[in-house]
């Protein structure tokens, strides 16, 4: 129960982002450290104990339990009514034969989040009784990895988007499980800027002992043979098996150019983002006529009835931040490959710009997915998924890879290999 100290000499860090070497000071409580060459978050604000992100992660569980306890929306038109629960969104993508929208859904909304939580709150009441626990080690250094693919609040801005498209066409009403995710969502974004990485990693597996003078600041860790784990984040010189010293992870040796494997995926995303703007991404279906329409048709219609800031959402979403992001990492790939290093900075600014966004293009495929569950009235309207909605998801997935995958220290001009580190 009594709180840990933080550390009190200074300890060595490694921007996973430009490959620089630093000397990290003892952070106080509430304190931060960015790289000073590129200003990546190298360390989140120190806690001085776990108890703080353990209970909003529990509190966060409470409200998701809650959010399938109750009926989430309901739409009523000329008589005839429909009730949904979360789960319905899901399953009216399952029901017109997309299960992979409706896994793509649950896992990224509820499915993903839910994990990270019962984990995050596992290995905060763990890391009170001190290190040492194996099972605890291997669930920490998989768990970072889930974060850019929790889109709760994504989902909240598809479920208002879908609200204000059908508002004017039947009596919509909110139903107490709505509002149990929406406080879900939020308790969730706070656990986030809660965890403290660095200070939880410290109780779990302290810091092995280390001749720390053979490693020189101010250099880039390629220089020196000095990689970063990707579980813990701890830097460790390049061994023949590449295994981390402290949580005993794995690094990759890449055998190939990772700049290579975000030009395929980029490929990959511009040819399925053909398809997604030629087919329909959903149908309207009123009093017996079907009505098909594309992602830039549905922005049309929204602008013709008047709802021209929704519209300006779906286009900037749908529309102008894919095809941003792909152009974006494509010229990103471009100055690696080339060594276009006048404005390193910048170049970083545009890269971690890309990556916040892009998981904010799923906003269309929530709305889709929304609609169908929602919208059920027979003949008289009802709303389904179009072959576009698949495309155009595989679309985000895809760019979001792409940016994962992309090697940012290749955009500083240092001499770095790549098949090395």
């Amino acid at each position: 129960m009594n709180a840990q100290p933080f550390a009190t000499t200074d300890r060595i860090a490694l921007c996973r982002e430009c490959d620089w070497v630093m000397r990290m000071p003892p952070r106080a409580e509430g304190e931060a450290a960015h790289c000073p060459r590129c200003h990546h978050h190298v360390a989140g604000a120190a806690q001085r104990d776990m108890q703080r992100p353990l209970a909003w992660s529990l509190a966060a569980l409470i409200m998701l339990a809650l959010v399938f306890a109750f009926d989430f929306l309901s739409f009523s038109t000329q008589g005839i009514g429909h009730t949904m629960s979360f789960v319905d969104a899901a399953g009216a993508l399952a029901g017109y034969d997309y299960p992979s929208l409706a896994a793509l859904l649950m896992f990224t909304t509820v499915g993903l989040p839910g994990l990270y939580l019962l984990t995050l709150a596992y290995l905060c009441a763990i890391a009170r009784k001190g290190p040492g626990n194996p099972f605890a080690i291997h669930l920490a250094r998989r768990l970072r990895p889930l974060e850019p693919w929790m889109m709760s609040d994504v989902f909240i801005v598809g479920v208002l988007v879908s609200l204000i498209k059908i508002v004017t066409l039947a009596d919509i009403r909110i139903g107490p499980s709505f509002i149990a995710f929406c406080i879900y969502a939020a308790l969730l974004l706070r656990t986030l800027t809660l965890v403290d990485w660095i200070s939880l990693w410290d109780r779990l597996a302290p810091l092995p002992a280390r001749a720390s003078t053979t490693i020189e600041t101010g250099r880039t860790g390629a220089s020196q043979q000095l990689v970063i784990c990707r579980g813990c984040e701890t830097p460790f010189h390049v061994s023949r098996r590449h295994d981390c010293p402290r949580c005993g992870r794995r690094h990759p040796h890449y055998g190939f150019d990772r700049i290579q494997l975000t030009w395929a995926l980029l490929a990959t995303a511009t040819i399925l983002y053909i398809p997604a703007n030629i087919y329909p991404i959903m149908s309207t279906t009123s009093l017996g006529s079907t009505d098909p329409q594309t992602i830039i048709g549905g922005v049309l219609h929204l602008v013709h009835t008047g709802s021209w800031p929704i519209a300006l959402v779906i286009f900037v979403a749908s529309v102008v931040v894919p095809i941003s992001k792909i152009v974006a990492l494509g010229w990103l790939c471009l100055a690696a490959s080339y060594g276009w290093h006048d404005d390193s900075p910048t170049q970083m600014r545009l890269y971690r710009l890309t990556e916040k966004v892009g998981r904010w293009s799923m906003i269309d495929v929530f709305v889709v997915a929304v609609l169908a569950a929602l919208v059920r009235a027979g003949s008289l309207m009802a709303i389904e998924p179009g072959p576009a909605a698949l495309s155009f998801a595989a679309v985000v997935v895809m760019t979001m890879v792409a940016a994962l995958t992309f090697d940012t220290r290749r955009l500083w001009g240092d001499t770095f290999n790549a098949d090395s580190a």
